[in-house]
């Protein structure tokens, strides 16, 4: 198989927050994930920002949290200050733009937890019928500081599935 030799997988993803402890409050009472542990700060007087992190040279990392949520990926939570630091949240049209998606079993019982917890939700959940999605229920959200969430169910499988023994994701 071509690739990068010994890959594993996806092992976090990262992302920067204009507060982490707010941020972190979020994922961790609202979602459900574990702070597992805090680096930082980070600075440097020379390049090293630039160079390695494609950062403003005098930016700083006040903190790094690494989160865990169920099963999936580690992700990493920044809080950065760079004299040439951007606030506008990118959408998922944009280039870069991205977003995080959690998976659950009902997501009927999830979309009625988020509406609870006072969440913001971008419409209430929608279903996939036809194509190698079909069987996918899915439904945008938004943290507190805007970033978009995902959350995704298919307890019966994609369509796809029929077709090949690969398989996207496990809950399992």
């Amino acid at each position: 198989m071509a690739g990068i030799p010994g890959m594993a997988g996806t092992e976090h993803v990262g992302f920067t927050v204009p507060d982490i402890e707010a941020a972190t409050r979020f994922f961790v009472e609202v979602i459900g994930c574990r702070q597992i542990f805090d680096a930082g700060p980070f600075q440097a007087d020379d390049d090293w920002m630039a160079v390695h992190l494609g950062v403003d040279p005098r930016a700083v990392i006040r903190k790094l949290r690494m989160l865990r949520c169920g099963n999936g990926p580690a992700f990493e939570l920044f809080q950065y200050e760079a004299p040439d630091q951007k606030t506008e949240r990118p959408r998922n049209s944009d280039h870069a733009g991205h977003h995080l998606a959690f998976y659950v079993a009902d997501i009927d019982a999830a979309y009625a937890y988020l509406k609870d917890k006072g969440v913001t939700t971008m419409g209430a959940p929608s279903e996939i019928t036809s194509g190698p999605s079909a069987g996918l229920r899915w439904l945008y959200f938004l943290a507190p500081w805007g970033m978009q969430l995902e959350l995704v169910s298919y307890p019966q499988g994609m369509a796809y599935e029929k077709t090949t023994t690969d398989r996207l994701w496990s809950p399992l």
